[in-house]
């Protein structure tokens, strides 16, 4: 279980609140990288990152001030007469990056819709990720140096450990995935698909879910709780390691840039794809989802909705993706040219020192690679093209 799911899945983003101005929070919808949909309640700590509120408070943070700028990948999609967008999103994202840029947002709003993985606000349809847990599965996969290793990286989060106690083994540990960021200015609330969400709900525009809670759970957990516990174990080394911040930062200024190259040859540097059980979990985070995706999008298109789609962006390169998916069944796909400069580098604060644990070594590097190079798309889907990119020192690496 890799920082892909940063580009894959929202339910790695969760509620922040800061513990000590609760009233200010009213978040982007609330979201849980499982759907936690309960807050998560950050210890009140000299040594926590501020919440994504206090963040705000930093002088010229105000999200106003900021010119909205494009980021990501988008392409359009076009049969029968109605065009649907293609919108590759990241799941986390800065401050400065709420406000959709200009063709991002003209392209929303030439849509009757927008249609997201997972309906965030819809409670009902979220409560298969935030229903408490068999007790008898949590003692077997949470016992021992597991849940010790497991409460030390919660306490470094500065998250509650009753906040997290009763969900499914592997949601625990993903709550944590999607707070290391938080000290280098990233944050869930902050991810695209959220921030498109208020913009389509604040113009009276439907939106809809592709997917359903509980079957990004079933992915998430896979076939066996000896597979769950691999993933747990595998998310834990990299907390423990610092690669796994290392990792979203890269990959939060690789969607930044709409670095199309780089992210379609995602499987050569995310030292993902080292076991079998991690390749298994790119096949059903992936592959196994597209088909779905682009059902889903083909049937709004097809009732004679202008369907704006914006999943992760992993979602949307190499020949399995939702442009080549969607070209194959008859649509004009094309890359549509965006024109952000990559962000500037923003200072990086010092990690807090990583909670460590004796036993297994993080990974090494990935070997080979399943991508395909380029973000190119089946049949007459164009690629897309990456921005310019910024000067020598200015990228954060």
């Amino acid at each position: 279980m890799r920082i892909l799911r940063a580009l894959i899945a929202p339910w790695r983003n969760i509620d922040l609140k800061a513990p000590l101005r609760p009233s200010l929070f009213s978040r982007l919808p609330r979201l849980a990288l499982a759907g936690v949909c309960s807050v998560l309640a950050l210890a009140a700590q000299a040594a926590c990152p501020p919440s994504a509120i206090a963040s705000l408070g930093k002088p010229g943070a105000a999200v106003g001030q900021w010119n909205a700028a494009d980021r990501g990948l988008l392409w359009r999609a076009d049969r029968d007469g109605r065009t649907a967008w293609l919108y590759g999103t990241i799941h986390l994202g800065r401050a400065e990056w709420v406000r959709p840029g200009p063709t991002v947002q003209k392209a929303l709003e030439q849509s009757d819709a927008l249609a997201l993985e997972l309906d965030t606000r819809d409670q009902v349809a979220m409560r298969a990720l935030t229903q408490p847990a068999d007790p008898a599965v949590v003692a077997r996969l949470l016992s021992g140096e597991r849940a010790q290793r497991l409460a030390r990286q919660r306490e470094a989060a500065c998250v509650a450990p009753e906040t997290t106690a009763g969900l499914q083994p592997i949601l625990q540990v993903m709550a944590l995935t999607g707070l290391v960021a938080r000290v280098d200015g990233l944050y869930p609330e902050f991810g695209a698909d959220e921030a498109l969400a208020v913009s389509a709900r604040n113009s009276g525009k439907p939106v809809f879910a592709l997917e359903s809670a509980a079957a990004q759970l079933k992915m998430l957990t896979g076939d066996s709780e000896a597979e769950e516990a691999e993933q747990i174990d595998g998310a834990l080394d990299e907390l423990e390691s610092g690669q796994l911040r290392t990792q979203m930062k890269e990959l939060a200024d690789v969607w930044a840039r709409g670095d199309a190259d780089k992210l379609a040859r995602y499987p050569e540097w995310c030292n993902c794809l080292n076991t079998p059980a991690e390749r298994r979990l790119m096949k059903r985070l992936l592959d196994d989802r597209n088909p779905t995706l682009a059902d889903g999008i083909e049937r709004m298109h097809a009732g004679g909705k202008r369907v704006f789609a914006a999943v992760g962006a992993l979602h949307m390169v190499g020949p399995e993706g939702l442009p080549a998916l969607l070209a194959a069944r008859g649509f004009t796909v094309s890359a549509v040219p965006l024109s952000a400069q990559p962000p500037v580098a923003v200072p990086t604060a010092p990690a807090p020192k990583a909670a460590q644990r004796g036993g297994r070594n993080a990974k090494g590097a990935a070997k080979g690679s399943t991508a395909k190079s380029g973000a190119r798309s089946a049949g007459n889907a164009k690629p897309a093209q990456r921005s310019t990119s910024a000067p020598k020192g200015k990228q954060r690496r």
